[in-house]
């Protein structure tokens, strides 16, 4: 027997399509209902489904009237604000295609994706890095200005044709311009089921930021679909102060990172939460640990869900279905995977790498301007996740790593070759490798190792990451070694830095 599981084909996307359309279809029915809740420790900014449809559609009559023209790309550099969802769903009910991007980058990251993308307009906010550069940009004061303009037409079309962009870091190092379909949201249904156990009555607390896609995704777009209502914790709250928001404004469901869960729990603590009927995790893979902690403390289960940035997330233990012990859950319904060796699908049980039929709805287009990396991702007609996993009889899927040293910091994927190739423009540093280290349970952080004339002051090497990098990138310790490990052929052997970095710690 064969590791190829189908789970039926998906309904067909209703034509013509868009988007931001499908996703604000219920303000029709439930226009007082409240979509979006900002939560504060002293109350919360609500918003209406009218008012955020009426918000979304004057934004796109807003950016048509500042000069770009469907099929114009907006780079959005914006903060953690509600005005992120706004402007990327008017941008794209306009007919335009929204790049979003993480508030963190840096000048130089930025313009490494301004040129792959070429964008007609940059929104951005106060604060936010940008490089110099002759694109109009446009603030957020004009932004927000804009919601009370009249409310654009949706521009409906072929949902196969282009909706956004959003990056990812390839293992080739090089981070990749996915582009996404209009379908992407429909494919997104499969979900609700299949991962959330969603309901038009649901209260869904995401703990993430209004600009990461998983909380763009999950957090918002889905709960909007649905009809449900989205929570978002305001900035200034932390992580140890989610359980006190999740009580008082009565979350049903809560889906965070697996760092998240990590930091609210308490050895032994009990969390008083009446109204939650589960958590979701994706982003990173969750612990054995945390699971039987949260479900300790709060007597509910955390569903976890496995996907990438090319395919957002097909594999998943829900409600109805739980994940047995060790595995990640089954494909979804509608979705096709198999697990691959170099002749095809291995036999069950066997190891191999996951991977998702290209005829999959919510599958990217390809990579932005890389046609020959986005070929080198397909086997026939399957699209290799790049992860290792073995299929079980009935469908279920152990995750067994990556077959590539890609790393996971605080949910983001992170490629070593980037973090390395920056750090080996410092004049001091010969050679450098990176990869993320258990420091302790379920906390992983991404650490430097380098050769050079001489140890360098970690203070040093910060500032230099600090500039050049993204703070999720960045290393959290810089160790300097007299070689680096290398295989037969000259090839970083990244694992193998692990036990050095224990016998410096133990010698510390």
């Amino acid at each position: 027997m064969t590791a190829v599981f189908d789970q039926g084909p998906p309904p067909p996307c209703p034509h013509p399509f868009n988007l931001a359309a499908h996703v604000l279809r219920r303000a029709d029915d439930l226009p007082d209902r409240i979509a979006l809740a900002v939560l504060g420790l002293s109350g919360a900014d609500r918003w209406s489904y009218a008012r955020l449809r009426a918000a979304v559609l004057g934004t796109g009559t807003g950016l048509l009237q500042a000069g770009l023209r469907p099929g114009d790309r907006v780079l959005m550099r914006l903060g953690n604000t509600v005005e992120f969802p706004i402007a990327y769903l008017g941008a794209i009910a306009a007919g335009l295609v929204p790049i979003p991007t993480s508030s963190q980058l840096t000048a130089p990251e930025v313009a490494g994706i301004i040129a792959t993308t070429t964008p007609a307009v940059i929104l951005r906010a106060g604060g936010i890095a940008c490089p110099e550069t002759d694109i109009p940009i446009l603030d957020e004061t004009t932004l927000t200005a804009m919601r009370d303009l009249p409310p654009v037409a949706y521009a409906m079309g072929d949902p196969d044709r282009l909706a956004y962009i959003i990056y990812t870091s390839g293992t080739s190092g090089i981070p990749r311009a996915v582009a996404h379909a209009h379908r992407a949201i429909w494919a997104r249904r499969m979900m609700f089921q299949g991962w959330y156990g969603l309901r038009e009555q649901d209260r869904l607390c995401h703990a993430g930021a209004f600009n990461w896609t998983y909380t763009l995704g999950t957090g918002l777009m889905d709960p909007w679909t649905m009809g449900a209502t989205a929570l978002i914790p305001a900035p200034e709250i932390t992580p140890e102060q989610l359980p006190l928001i999740l009580k008082r404004h009565d979350a049903t469901i809560f889906a965070a990172a697996p760092g998240v869960y990590r930091k609210l729990l308490k050895q032994g603590q009990t969390l008083s939460l009446p109204r939650l009927r589960h958590g979701l995790s994706a982003g990173e893979k969750l612990s054995d640990a945390i699971r039987q902690h949260w479900h300790e403390a709060t007597g509910t289960t955390i569903h976890e869900a496995y996907g990438m940035s090319e395919c957002s997330t097909f594999i998943s233990g829900s409600p109805d279905d739980p994940a047995p012990p060790g595995t990640l859950g089954r494909p979804q319904q509608g979705r096709r995977l198999a697990i691959l060796g170099a002749n095809g699908p291995v036999a069950t049980g066997d190891a191999g790498t996951i991977a998702i039929h290209r005829s999959d709805p919510g599958l990217m287009l390809g990579y932005l301007g890389a046609p020959e990396a986005t070929a080198e991702k397909y086997q026939g007609d399957w699209f290799l996740t790049g992860d290792q996993g073995a299929m079980d009889a009935e469908g279920h899927i152990t995750y067994l790593g990556r077959t590539d040293d890609m790393m996971n910091a605080g949910g983001f994927r992170v490629s070593p070759i980037e973090v390395e190739a920056v750090l080996n423009t410092h004049p001091g540093i010969t050679q450098c490798a990176v990869t993320d280290i258990e420091v302790k349970e379920d906390a992983r952080l991404i650490m430097a190792f380098y050769t050079g004339p001489e140890p360098l002051p970690a203070e040093t090497l910060h500032s230099f990451a600090c500039d050049r990098l993204a703070a999720y990138k960045r290393p959290r310790g810089y160790f300097h070694v007299d070689t680096l490990p290398t295989g037969a052929n000259g090839k970083l052997l990244r694992r193998a830095l692990r036990p050095i970095y224990k016998a410096l710690h133990d010698q510390a």
